[in-house]
This record gives C-alpha cells, sequence and structure tokens, in this order.
C-alpha cells in the first residue's frame, strides 16, 4: 500500500497491508531509522549503479582513439552509441518487469553476467558490427540493472528518506564514469582502447560474487509471490531491518493482480501521469545522452586539446553527482515535480551558454561541471518519482518501463548529434537545439500528479 502527499513525497508500506488481519502492521518499514541492512543494500546497488556508469560513458572516453584507429565517421559512432541505448530500452521494456514475477536479486544477478561477457565481448571485437552487436546487449544488461536497482531500494529505505535513497543510488552513476574518465585518460595512451573495455568487462565478474553474497531479495516480493520458503526467507530479512517477524505469510490478494504487468501503469488513475513521465524522461535522455556521448569529441570541436577534453567528460560528471545527490537532498523539504523544472531550466542555460560562448579551459570545465549538475541531477529526479507514482506489485514494471519507454529520446540524441556534427552545424545552433527538450521534460514532469492509493 502507499499513500501520496500533494508535495510529491510518498509513503510506501512495501511489505504487508494495513487490512490484513493476518499480518500485524507493527512488520511495516520504519519511517527514518537506518539499519545496517538497508545501508548495505543501498550501499551496493549504489557500487553498481558504478559499474553502470562505467560500462555506458567509457565508450564516449575511447570513442576520439575508436575513431582514428578504425577510421570510424561520426554518423558510424553514433550508431555504435545508440546500439548500446537501443539495448538499454530492450532491457527496461522487456527484461525489467519480470523482476515482478521472479524478483528483483536473480535478475540483477543475470543481467551483470550479461554485461560481464557482453563487455569482453566489446574489448575483443574485431569490426564495427561486432562492436554495435556487443554494445546492445551490454545496453540490455544495463537498462534491466537500472530498474531492479531502483525499486528494491525504494523497498528497502526507511520511507521518510525514500526519495534521497532513489535519488542517490543514481548518484553512483556519475561516480563510476568520472572515475572511468580520468582512468581512461591516464592510460588510454599506453594500453589501447581495448584494454579499457576488458578491464571495465573484469570488474563486472568480480561483482557477479560479491552481488550473490550481500544482495537481497525484496521482502515486497516475497510476501506478494510467495515462493518457496518466502516465510522464512521474509522473516530473515526483517529481523535484519529491526522489524518483527510474521507467525504466517498474509493470504495473497487477487485483487492486486489489477496492479501488476503494464495494465498497472495505466489503472488507478496513473494513466494521464505514466504518459508525462515518459514523456519528461524521453525529452530528458535526447539531451542526456546527447551530451555524455559527445561532450569529450564536442570539447575538441571548441578547442581543447583531446586530453583537457576527456577531463571535461569527466569533470561533467562530477557535476552529475552533486546534481543527483543534491536534488534528492532537497526533495526530502520542496516539490520534487517543481524541482525537476528548475534544474531543467538552469540545464537549458548552461547548454546554451557552453556552446555559444567562446571560453578559456577553466570556464568551460566550469560550465560542463554545471552541466553535469542540472541535466543529470533534473533528470535523476525522475527515478524517485517514478518509485513515488506506481505500487510495490508494479514498481519493477513501471520504472522499467518509463527507463524503456524513454530510451527512444536515448537513442535519437546521440545519432542526432552525429548527424549535425557530420553536417558542420555549428556549436551554437547544436547545443540550442538540446537545450528545447530538457526544458519540455521539466515542464511534463511538473504536471504529473501522484494519485492516492486505494
Amino acid at each position: 500500500m502507499a499513500s501520496y502527499s500533494a508535495s510529491g513525497t510518498v509513503s510506501v508500506r512495501p511489505y504487508v497491508t494495513v487490512d490484513n488481519p493476518a499480518t500485524p502492521t507493527s512488520a511495516l518499514a520504519s519511517d527514518s531509522v537506518w539499519t545496517a541492512r538497508q545501508i548495505l543494500v543501498v550501499a551496493t546497488c549504489f557500487i553498481l549503479n558504478m559499474l553502470d556508469g562505467m560500462d555506458v560513458l567509457i565508450l564516449s572516453y575511447i570513442a576520439p582513439a575508436l575513431s582514428s584507429d578504425w577510421q570510424v565517421s561520426p554518423e558510424s559512432l553514433g550508431v555504435v552509441f545508440s546500439a548500446g541505448l537501443a539495448g538499454m530500452a530492450a532491457g527496461g521494456l522487456l527484461i525489467a518487469p519480470l523482476a515482478d514475477r521472479f524478483g528483483r536479486r536473480k535478475l540483477i544477478l543475470a543481467s551483470l553476467v550479461m554485461m560481464a561477457a557482453a563487455m569482453f565481448a566489446s574489448g575483443i571485437a574485431t569490426s564495427i558490427g561486432e562492436l554495435i552487436a556487443s554494445r546492445f546487449i551490454v545496453g540490455i544488461g544495463i537498462g534491466t540493472v537500472l530498474a531492479s536497482m531502483a525499486a528494491l531500494t525504494a523497498e528497502y529505505a526507511p520511507s521518510k528518506h525514500r526519495t534521497f535513497a532513489v535519488g542517490f543510488l543514481q548518484a553512483g552513476y556519475p561516480v563510476g564514469a568520472t572515475l572511468t574518465g580520468f582512468v581512461v585518460a591516464s592510460h588510454l595512451a599506453d594500453h589501447g582502447w581495448q584494454a579499457m573495455l576488458l578491464a571495465a568487462a573484469a570488474l563486472c565478474a568480480i561483482a557477479i560474487p560479491i552481488v550473490w553474497l550481500v544482495l537481497p531479495e525484496s521482502i515486497a516480493f516475497l510476501l506478494s509471490r510467495q515462493p518457496k520458503g518466502a516465510l522464512q526467507k521474509a522473516n530473515r530479512l526483517l529481523a535484519s531491518i529491526g522489524q518483527p517477524q510474521l507467525d504466517a505469510l498474509p493470504p495473497q490478494d487477487v485483487s492486486e493482480t489489477r496492479h501488476a504487468g503494464v495494465r498497472g501503469l495505466l489503472t488507478e488513475g496513473r494513466a494521464r501521469s505514466t504518459i508525462l513521465l515518459w514523456l519528461a524522461i524521453t525529452f530528458s535522455f535526447m539531451t542526456l545522452y546527447f551530451v555524455i556521448s559527445w561532450i569529450p569529441k564536442l570539447a575538441v570541436e571548441a578547442g581543447l586539446p583531446a586530453k583537457d577534453a576527456i577531463y571535461a567528460g569527466a569533470v561533467y560528471n562530477i557535476g552529475a553527482f552533486i546534481g543527483t545527490s543534491s536534488i534528492g537532498l532537497v526533495a526530502m523539504r520542496f516539490d520534487l515535480r517543481r524541482l525537476i523544472l528548475v534544474y531543467m531550466a538552469l540545464a537549458a542555460a548552461a547548454l546554451t551558454v557552453f556552446g555559444s560562448v567562446a571560453m578559456p579551459l577553466a570556464a568551460t570545465l566550469g560550465t560542463a561541471f554545471l552541466i553535469g549538475v542540472f541535466v543529470q541531477g533534473g533528470f535523476n529526479g525522475c527515478y524517485p518519482l517514478a518509485a513515488s507514482l506506481y505500487p510495490p506489485e508494479a514498481r519493477g514494471t513501471g520504472i522499467g518501463w518509463a527507463m524503456g519507454v524513454g530510451r527512444i529520446g536515448a537513442v535519437i540524441g546521440p545519432m542526432l548529434g552525429g548527424f549535425l556534427l557530420a553536417a558542420k552545424v555549428s556549436l551554437p545552433v547544436i547545443f540550442g537545439i538540446f537545450a528545447v527538450p530538457v526544458v519540455l521534460a521539466g515542464i511534463c514532469a511538473s504536471l504529473i500528479r501522484l494519485p492516492k492509493a486505494a
């Protein structure tokens, strides 16, 4: 069950329903107290999101070397960028919803195996076709992991801090991207771009046994789907977060099926808000993935040396970490939807300045930092917004579909950027074009209504 406030905050009771006499209401998650288990869940998901940031952004950092080595045109490079993003759409739309049926933990582990194997394949690719195929599979894994982690974090975090926790989780993405940028900048010339991809594959492989050992299953999933041994597993997890154990599993509520699957996204008064959420994320993704895919090359176009251009991408991601973390904190006091609008308006201003004003290195890096703060911060506000909109039994599907549909914009953004660059369109016009979608994203987010659950 969940209740929603007019300000956009959400109080979710993920484990049981209060009208079920077989289950004590004291088994609900604490409103504000963090336990070691809850911190471990969020920390593990944060680290996994760092790996996602590494796997996605590493391609933009190695793009100049790859382009020079294989003589790849901007159009072809745009297709390589978009292949991973198309895979992320497929993962979000087709695979992530399975978490509501089979469990968050299983989907995350399966996705990590897929990502490690496909990253290794991309490191030994010998043609653009092989690279496109492997990046598509990497994207499937990432799209699945992102949705499953957001749902799991929303279900384990104390309700008072849920918006912050889901937002903070997303900050792992730019942290991973930032560290990757600095590592690539330091070692690319000596070891080559293939070695960078193989190292990323190794890190994904190392994460698999760690996640197997420390990441728990969703308690909401155990009590609603009731797989074999559900009561014992749920009681162990309830004890680990300081909650009383249950004497028996609650009776399965047949009425919950109306919330499950895609149908649950469009019922209970959520249809209008679901469509607005999809539009907000689609517009956000257009600009976000244009920026993160092309910012090193665009910095070169703006006159920076290649190494400083890689640092521009890394500085952008430092800003992204600050923006993602700050919006989660500020949203504990203010309306998250209005905050997204403010962030996106400031993002449009920063984009316009970056593309139109000739600046020295320090100012260019500072503007890249601000773009990261507002573009990535505003976009990542959509994750806790999506987690607030949907009940636990449809949360994996809701976040997966929101991010999956939004990948339409993620595919369009880098490809459009490649075509504009190939057509020799001026930087002020390019950045002006991509300032429009973030403003539209903010407007759509501000219009979302969070319905009260029955």
